[in-house]
């Protein structure tokens, strides 16, 4: 990397020389690189405008305060040191093990203009009218990739918009099936039943949150089982077991073996039961309440269903049935 540049207590010293070469060794890709976006506006730095001019910073900031009234701040402005942080600027100071002892001014496109009129350096105008170019330059590759920056912030509010909504209709589902459950629990719900027509989403929910009352046992008995079966048992609390009375079809292909060991490593424990005794789906929590499924859990939501609570009082001859097949 070639040094431009040389720190001495809070100045810089450049030769005309070194200017020159490192201009004409870098040319405009230098100059472009020296060039910040800070507050909105594009600007150069009195420590790069030293090395590009060949002259000291201190010459750049005498001549700055002698021709105060040329220089607003639209044209120069004192930099931050959070900005200079924020923005790297003080990364050369960094790797040399030290600080910037002085926040350094920044120039715009007006004020390296005006500042070339004042320095009167035998390379001022050359390099000042490659200045000029440099922001044009940036100027305009900035203004090609505006619409790309544009189409991105466009999405990313997009993409805001749609999780608040998400957030906000999970709440909503959160309190429905409170009242839901509280409607069943205190038998105020007459027909005891809740209905799904292509609402996935709400279907597992709804079904994931049964799953997680159950704070001792669950028996599942459901012809059909599959891994989203298992995915949504999966949200049961670890104290409590859990069986699954299932056909053989159900049990040899999807719930092997080696399917219920892995389950079990996370969230034990799991039991599968061939059974062929039932047609419907049930599931029954903690041998107390008892639910009737419309549909297998894995199919909850793809068509018009419905999940009732029943009377407690058919749980020992479900039972009863499941105990009477082999393992």
């Amino acid at each position: 990397m070639v040094e431009y540049a040389v720190s001495c207590g809070d100045q810089t010293i450049i030769s005309t020389t070194t200017a020159l070469t490192a201009v004409a060794t870098s040319g405009d890709d230098f100059i472009k690189s020296r060039i910040f976006t800070i507050r909105g506006v594009q600007v150069i730095l009195d420590r790069d405008l030293a090395v590009l001019y060949g002259v000291d910073v201190k010459r750049i900031n005498e001549q700055v305060k002698r021709n105060a009234d040329r220089f607003p701040e639209d044209f120069m402005f004192h930099l931050s040191k959070e900005e200079c942080l924020r923005s790297q600027i003080a990364t050369l100071n960094m790797e040399r093990g030290k600080h910037l002892k002085y926040m350094p001014y920044a120039f715009t496109e007006s004020g390296v203009a005006m500042l070339s009129g004042v320095l009167r350096s035998s390379i001022a105008i050359d390099v000042n009218i490659r200045i000029m170019r440099a922001f044009v330059s940036m100027r305009k590759s900035l203004a090609s990739i505006a619409p790309v920056l544009a189409r991105m912030a466009e999405v990313e509010r997009l993409q805001l918009e749609e999780k608040a909504t998400r957030i906000a209709d999970q709440h909503r589902n959160e309190e429905r099936f409170d009242k839901i459950f509280k409607a069943m629990d205190g038998g105020d719900f007459p027909p005891q039943k809740v209905f799904f027509d292509g609402k996935h989403f709400d279907a597992f929910s709804f079904a994931r949150k049964l799953v997680r009352k159950a704070t001792k046992s669950i028996v599942l008995v459901d012809a059909y089982c599959d891994d989203v079966t298992l995915d949504i048992l999966s949200q049961k609390r670890g104290c409590a077991s859990l069986t699954i009375a299932t056909s053989q079809k159900s049990a040899t292909k999807f719930l092997t073996p080696i399917a219920v060991a892995k389950f079990n490593k996370q969230n034990p424990m799991l039991t599968v039961k061939p059974v062929a005794a039932f047609h419907d789906r049930f599931l029954i929590l903690d041998g107390t309440e008892l639910y009737h499924f419309g549909a297998s859990l894995k199919d909850l939501g793809r068509q018009y269903c419905a999940i009732t609570k029943m009377d407690a009082m058919f749980i020992p001859s479900i039972m009863g049935c499941i105990c009477e097949r082999k393992s």
